[in-house]
């Protein structure tokens, strides 16, 4: 097994805020595009920006979609970010419809009661359900978003959020953990769960 945590480099996600977070935790990692290496890695990172069905097409041209699966499939930790997040449920409706990876039931719509869409900048988080990784986390901590589309919340949400409707901010299952909002760029909060991951995985 590799020794690094993977970052998965599928060509479409915006990664310097996240590896430059790592690095000032001196988290072992690597960021690759390398299936083998994510697959045979002790925890992985799948960091997203862009369209769900473009990120999907991407993630399996490259068969990391696979090796996603096989990482979760072996219990090892896992982090999904924004669309990273997004595309570990069931389809989303953007451009059409797409699928994906299936491993948290639900589906992504786009908001349809927001004030503005994109919702992009601060809001609250809601705290609704405990996992590792949300330890410390408080209603009423601040989190930064940059999306149009969304989770309805599910059994897997850990904490939520209220822009216009409510929707999943965080979801954890096990070794599965994700958030809709970038925790690199969510300064004390964000800095907690991913302090919380690292910890979850050096474990």
């Amino acid at each position: 097994m590799d020794a690094a945590i993977a970052v998965i480099d599928y060509g479409g996600g915006n990664v310097g805020s996240l590896v430059a977070a790592l690095e000032r935790r001196g988290a072992g990692f690597a960021l690759t595009a390398d299936a083998d290496r994510v697959a045979r890695a002790p925890a992985a990172i799948l960091p997203g920006d862009g369209a769900f069905g473009a990120t999907m097409d991407a993630l399996r041209a490259r068969g990391l979609d696979e090796a996603a699966r096989a990482t979760i499939a072996a219990g090892r930790p896992f982090l999904g970010i924004c669309v990273g997040m997004q595309v570990l449920f069931d389809a989303s409706d953007e451009f059409g419809g797409a699928l994906g990876m299936g491993i948290l039931p639900g589906e992504v719509r786009r908001f349809t009661a927001a004030p503005r869409v994109p919702h992009m900048g601060w809001n609250e988080l809601a705290v609704e359900g405990a996992h590792p990784f949300a330890d410390g986390l408080r209603s009423g901590d601040w989190a930064y978003f940059l999306h149009s589309y969304c989770v309805d919340t599910s059994p897997a949400t850990v904490a939520s959020c209220e822009y216009g409707q409510r929707f999943a901010a965080i979801v954890a299952r096990d070794n599965v953990m994700a958030t809709q909002f970038h925790p690199e760029k969510s300064r004390t909060t964000g800095a907690r769960l991913l302090d919380n991951f690292l910890r979850i995985a050096r474990a």
